[in-house]
């Protein structure tokens, strides 16, 4: 069995190379590819603030305010898993300059709690969980320090890389390193000139491979907002030269939707909390989102090409709040009733374009294969159902491995006689979700209008979405 799966794959793999597919510039890493396909992962927001109920500490906070209960960093996993999330970046250092971990560069940190009697290490906890759950952890660590004597000079840079490697070589590998551009003043008053250029290089030189998120990347971009959303226009590229993070960066318009023709790959995360705050604060126990809210949230993050990273703040016990936990399931839930019954399954498939050879794998629901067109001119693609199928979502993925191509397109069903259209798209991206009143039809037709090069995709699916 073994033996024909191989085969079989080889023959899939020879037919896909057969196309010759050129690669359109620029293309993302593997690394970066890697992180497209993990779609949502939470965000935990923990720390000082969590005990103020403040959102921004002073970072002359007193570390025995820092005193979890019933710190469970296993409930925090095993409640990421079920929810399908990917994993968790933690806010290992916030503003406020308090390290959740016993960190030798800092003065203020779970060492000086009474917490645990100063042996307690919550980035240790959480690298051990998520190891045990089965999925992957990253780090949030602020440049911004409230609290260290050395910051707004410039031996801070050499404490912030010695920070890093601290982190990298105790408790990593990491999926993602997480950065703002927050810059304000620390305890002697001044404000710090970041070395971002050293950070890079020291962060990848202490870990290979790794995402670093940041306005401007290196390897991921901010959305521009925190709402939680990416625009119907997502280009995964971005231009850097002459911007900074922070104050320098693109302006929010441009992280939103990305440079048309931006010299590097640079997708875009979409950051939101699932309260209003990004701390814990007992008083939004009843404003958590709901499971339609972030599945909204969703369809305008992940459907338009981007990633989801949802912010769930533990309490002041070290558990996430039994709403918090019950909006995640009904996430979870109303994804999967969403998007299991692929409508497409038993169609056909054809198209205006001369390649019809691996037009079939548009719709074999297997990532790793892809139809590619003969020309950029404008595309046709019909999809023919065995019987009527009442739907109101469509799902659209380019093979992005050899670039991002589609500028412009349209989805049209048969309704009696004649199309209709229901959707006017711009990119598609590594998946477009389009949504759409419900109908009942035979027939589909996606119009690729205008692309940068001969569209390269992988993949159409449709859904009831109820």
């Amino acid at each position: 069995m073994k033996k024909l799966i191989l085969l079989f794959t080889t023959i899939i793999s020879l037919q896909c190379a057969a196309q010759k597919v050129q690669p359109l510039y620029p293309i993302p890493t593997k690394e970066q590819l890697a992180w497209h396909e993990k779609e949502f992962y939470l965000f935990i927001h923990f720390g000082p603030n969590t005990f103020t109920d403040k959102e921004w500490g002073e970072g002359n906070e007193d570390p025995n305010i820092f005193n979890p209960t019933q710190l469970d960093c296993r409930q925090w996993a095993r409640i990421a898993k079920k929810a399908g999330a990917k994993g968790i970046i933690l806010t290992a250092k916030h503003h406020d300059g308090f390290s959740l971990w016993p960190s030798k560069q800092s003065t203020h940190t779970v060492r000086e709690s009474k917490w645990m009697q100063g042996k307690g290490d919550v980035v240790k906890a959480l690298s051990a969980a998520c190891k045990q759950e089965g999925i992957e952890m990253g780090v949030y660590l602020s440049p911004w320090d409230r609290n260290h004597p050395k910051y707004g000079t410039p031996e801070y840079n050499d404490v912030y890389i010695a920070t890093m490697k601290e982190l990298f070589t105790n408790y990593g590998p990491f999926f993602e390193l997480w950065w703002d551009g927050a810059n304000g003043e620390g305890p002697n008053g001044k404000k710090q000139i970041y070395d971002f250029k050293r950070f890079e290089k020291a962060a990848f030189s202490f870990q290979q491979p790794l995402i670093i998120f940041s306005d401007i990347g290196p390897s991921i971009r901010w959305c521009g907002n925190e709402k939680g959303f990416i625009g119907n226009t997502n280009w995964n590229l971005l231009d850097t030269a002459g911007f900074a993070r922070g104050l320098g960066a693109p302006h929010v318009d441009t992280l939103n939707q990305g440079n048309f023709n931006g010299k590097h790959w640079i997708p875009a995360e979409a950051d939101v909390s699932i309260r209003p705050g990004w701390f814990y604060h007992a008083s939004e126990d009843d404003k958590v989102k709901s499971p339609d809210v972030l599945f909204d949230l969703y369809l305008k993050s992940v459907g338009n090409g981007g990633n989801l990273l949802l912010n769930v703040p533990p309490d002041r016990r070290g558990l996430f709040h039994p709403n918090d936990s019950a909006a995640l399931m009904g996430f979870a839930k109303k994804r999967v009733d969403a998007f299991s019954n692929n409508l497409f399954k038993k169609a056909s498939v054809s198209t205006n374009n001369q390649k019809e050879t691996a037009l079939r794998h548009l719709l074999d629901e297997n990532t790793n294969t892809y139809w590619s067109a003969d020309k950029n001119d404008q595309v046709v693609i019909q999809v023919k159902l065995p019987y009527q199928e009442t739907l109101n979502a469509i799902v659209l993925e380019e093979m992005i491995a050899y670039g991002q191509r589609v500028i412009r397109f349209s989805i049209e069903a048969k309704q009696g006689k004649q199309f209709v259209k229901v959707f006017d798209g711009t990119t598609i991206g590594r998946k477009k979700i389009t949504t759409f009143p419900k109908l009942t039809t035979t027939e589909i037709r996606i119009v690729i209008q205008e692309s940068k090069a001969a569209p390269v995709l992988r993949g159409l699916s449709a859904y009831l979405i109820q």
